[in-house]
């Protein structure tokens, strides 16, 4: 796809590729290693080359050898922020991005940003250099990638906390593994007591050495052979709301690494997760972050039955290995019963191969939270806790009403297992059937068994049958409390379902980049209750990426929503930069985001095949974007990516068709002036020569005819001249005009006017509305138009003939008609009528009914106002012209 006005997509890549600087790392095992010397003496070299080195941010050094190596290598002045009222010293990305050298240094890709920072991370900073064109230099340490954080944790003892995913490592240009000896590591540590063991550095420098052999093989690998052997492996983690599932997410992402394949991050949201703590909801969010961020496909489903529904998923997806995570067991009621999942799994998918990964208890600090399940305003709200007691009360006055009839014991046990079942029904949650159960036992109890108006039972019997009718209540609560869940679980899944087809449906039937705009932001804040703004590839192409922003945010088209006091905001120009930034970028960024975190709004690109259409951004002035409504809002973007490609091939389809139709205009001029000059020239110079040669030989009749053809034709030739200075009019390159709404019969009155004063002796007869019609046009070119026809009709009627004008309204067009006494027009000249050139050579442009050029231009200027022209005989005899002019211009079409 090509980008409007300009070159396609390919070029815009091509670019892109061009501009995008390459990334090189320093990268070693420990700290120490000589990764930052390495750096700095590479970066002189480059220096001398006569590459423009910068030295961007170094991390303090003491070594002797690193501090020298800084001479002579110009640097930025590093940024003081404050950072939890203590002042730190952090990267100044803005002044890199200005400066933009060929080639920067910045130290321990892995650094976390202090507050307030534009990105939460530093390698976030350097992905901006990157797409700046800038090269840049960096040093990382093997225990900073991402899917090794649990081996390095269990190699080091520490939960290092800044990490880097791992594209950043695989996608870099260059990786140059800085290596020295363990023992002679622990030397350079000096006096000080180094704080990982000789054992350790060995197992991390092992760990460094295949890593960097692992993205060797991967470069040298035979891709062909390659997709052979890996083409049915497809992986599949489970995510939970522990932390210890990050653990199975990274050695899934190394295992998909390892063999090249595929895999999907499955998450289930059942009825247990919509009462989580906010600390759960937490985990579930960073668990999907980190999936997403080592390159995992996120699918969300929602029901019940864990085992069931993920390899109900597998089966349809061709999973071919599960990898799930196990705690140690726990000896429960519970699982005396109930198979583990693992074991679920087994049973469902024989063919299937099942990962265990053990999480780190004793590691982690982590505990199960105790869930708060009740809820003011769901569990104990007042019309429940109403509906309970009624339904309690109504089945024990019906009981009393069986007992009075003599009916048994057991049918009031009916009665009361069916009073929970309506509770169940009619109440949220558990809490109410539960209570209910124990509440009918203990209701029939004290007043239907003997002795009444106790709880205690002195008949053989009858605590087995609490008991049974206690299981039998809490059974029927808990399934109907679960049927409940389901279905309203499958009408969300329904109703999102119906919303983006619907999203689909209208997207489909709306044409024009500003109808579709507006239509999503009309979705968007009446799903989210929030206002959204939409900002257009137009306002922010590719060409427009890093330059300074001095504008207010005014190409933003903002919709407000009803539910908030003011969104003006998401038109500042501090808004209008993040939006700046996501188009540069292609990433999401904003409030809720690791990027540009101090701004209002969460900002989300729209791209299709690698190119950004647009960003859509939405106010989160009452609270942040959860994970279902983010995921929705991905949903519907995906829906608007296809209408926005569509709408820009349509108008790079238009595009093309203006531009044929002038290159024909073009070759139409050109064709028409080779014929149309050469007759006029021709009669000039012969009769201006019969003038000069035989001057005193010519009669007087001869001369002054010979005077009148050179009248004549140079006559033509001003009205042909005046035709081409008409077409100029039309704005080169779109086939435009400058329209201005005018009075069709001023523009009539002009026309004919010039027309008289050009032939005096014409007869013209002029009709039009009594109304005033005003009619969007190039006064100018239309008069022109006019001019041309009243010639032509002129000039092919008998001299005691009446030529007609007639300007009429039809609906929301105006109609000129021109229109004539004369012979009309031969049948075989109707294809060719408005062609300057008729390529069989069988009629020449200034001997047919056409005025050659004349009526060309008159079709190019109509199309050029988007209207119609024809032509056609009279049935009385001789012919009429017509063009229609729309009085109401569509700029969406």
């Amino acid at each position: 796809m090509k980008s409007q006005g300009g070159g396609g997509v390919q070029d815009i890549r091509a670019r892109a590729a061009k501009e995008t600087g390459k990334l090189k790392i320093f990268f070693g095992y420990a700290p120490g290693v000589g990764k930052t010397y390495a750096m700095l003496d590479d970066a002189h070299s480059q220096l001398k080359s006569g590459v423009d080195v910068v030295l961007g941010y170094l991390e303090p050094h003491t070594s002797p050898e690193t501090i020298q190596l800084l001479d002579g290598l110009p640097a930025l002045p590093p940024k003081t922020v404050n950072h939890k009222n203590r002042y730190r010293k952090e990267f100044d990305l803005d002044a890199a991005l200005q400066r933009k050298p060929e080639l920067l240094l910045v130290d321990v890709l892995a650094h976390s940003n202090a507050d307030g920072m534009r990105n939460k991370k530093r390698y976030q900073d350097i992905e901006e250099l990157l797409n700046a064109g800038i090269d840049v230099y960096t040093t990382v340490n093997v225990q900073h990638i991402e899917s090794l954080r649990d081996l390095m944790q269990d190699i080091t003892k520490v939960n290092e906390q800044d990490t880097i995913p791992d594209y950043m490592f695989d996608s870099a240009d260059k990786v140059e593994l800085i290596d020295i000896e363990p023992d002679e590591l622990m030397k350079r540590c000096g006096g000080k007591k180094c704080p990982l063991s000789l054992e350790s550095l060995r197992l991390l420098r092992e760990t460094a050495m295949r890593k960097v052999a692992d993205r060797i093989v991967n470069e040298n690998q035979n891709e062909q052979r390659l997709s052979v052997k890996t083409a049915g492996i497809k992986l599949l983690v489970c995510i939970s709301s522990s932390p210890s599932a990050a653990k199975c997410i990274r050695w899934t992402a190394r295992s998909a690494e390892a063999f090249h394949a595929p895999w999907t991050a499955l998450y289930i949201e059942d009825m247990e997760s919509r009462y989580f703590t906010e600390e759960e909801k937490k985990n579930v969010q960073e668990n999907l972050d980190l999936a997403e961020l080592l390159g995992a496909k996120i699918v969300t489903l929602n029901g019940h039955g864990l085992a069931s529904i993920i390899s109900e998923y597998a089966k349809l997806t061709g999973i071919t290995n599960i990898v799930i995570g196990k705690s140690r067991n726990k000896k429960t009621l519970k699982t005396l019963f109930d198979p583990a999942l693992e074991d679920k799994l087994i049973g469902l998918l024989p063919n299937i191969e099942i990962h265990i990964i053990p999480s780190s208890w004793p590691q982690r600090s982590y505990r199960e939270p105790r869930r708060k399940r009740i809820s003011q305003d769901l569990f104990l709200s007042w019309p429940d806790i109403w509906k309970t007691i009624g339904v309690l009360t109504g089945a024990t006055l019906l009981s009393f009403g069986l007992r009075a009839l003599e009916f048994g014991n057991q049918n009031i046990i009916m009665v009361y297992i069916l009073s929970v079942f309506f509770i169940s029904r009619l109440t949220m949650g558990y809490v109410y059937g539960m209570t209910a159960s124990v509440l009918s036992v203990l209701v029939f109890n004290f007043f239907f068994v003997s002795p009444l108006f106790t709880f205690y039972a002195i008949q053989t019997g009858y605590p087995v049958t609490f008991v049974i009718m206690l299981v039998v209540a809490l059974i029927t609560s808990t399934t109907t409390v679960r049927i409940q869940t389901q279905a309203r679980l499958a009408a969300e899944r329904e109703g999102r379902t119906e919303l983006l087809y619907e999203i689909n449906k209208r997207l489909l039937t709306t044409r024009g980049l500003q109808h579709i705009v507006t239509l999503t932001n009309e979705y968007i804040v009446k799903l989210f209750k929030c206002s959204a703004v939409f900002y257009t590839r137009d306002q922010y192409g590719p060409a427009n990426l890093y330059r300074s922003s001095n504008h207010h945010g005014s190409s933003g088209i903002l919709t407000q929503s009803s539910a908030e006091p003011d969104a003006s905001f998401l038109l500042s120009e501090r808004e209008s930069k993040v939006a700046q930034w996501v188009f540069a970028n292609q990433k999401q960024a904003g409030a809720g985001t690791d990027t540009h975190t101090e701004a209002g709004a969460y900002y989300m690109p729209i791209i299709s095949q690698g190119d950004v259409l647009g960003v859509i951004g939405i106010s989160c002035l009452k609270g942040r974007l959860n994970r279902n409504n983010r995921l929705l809002l991905k949903m519907i973007i995906s829906q608007v990516a296809m209408a926005l490609e569509r709408q820009y091939l349509s108008d790079e389809q238009r595009q093309i068709l203006i531009e044929s139709e002038k290159e024909k205009m073009r070759s139409n001029l050109l064709r028409a002036i080779s014929h149309d000059l050469r007759t006029p020239l021709t009669g000039i110079l012969g009769a201006s020569s019969a003038i000069l040669e035989n001057g005193d030989h010519l009669d007087k009749e001869t001369h002054s005819q010979l005077v009148s053809n050179i009248k004549e034709d140079s006559q033509w030739l001003i009205r042909m001249v005046e035709n081409l200075l008409s077409v100029t009019r039309i704005k080169e390159g779109t086939m435009n005009v400058a329209k201005t709404f005018e009075a069709a019969e001023e523009i009539v009155a002009e026309a004919i006017s010039r027309t008289r004063h050009r032939y005096p002796n014409s007869k013209i007869a002029v009709q039009v509305p009594e109304d005033l019609l005003l009619v969007p046009m190039d006064g100018k070119l239309i008069e022109q138009v006019l001019i041309n026809l009243l010639e032509n009709a002129v000039k092919h009627s008998p001299d005691d003939t009446v030529t007609a004008v007639q300007v009429t309204k039809a609906g929301a067009q105006a109609v000129f008609e021109v229109s004539d006494n004369g012979p009309g027009i031969a049948e075989e000249d109707f294809p060719y009528l408005f062609e300057s050139y008729v390529p069989c050579g069988k009629r020449s442009s200034d001997s047919a009914r056409g005025m050659g050029i004349g009526l060309s231009i008159c079709m190019s200027i109509i199309k050029a106002h988007n209207g119609k022209m024809e032509a056609a005989n009279k049935e009385q005899g001789g012919a009429v012209f017509r063009f229609t002019l729309p009085l109401e211009e569509n700029i969406y079409e």
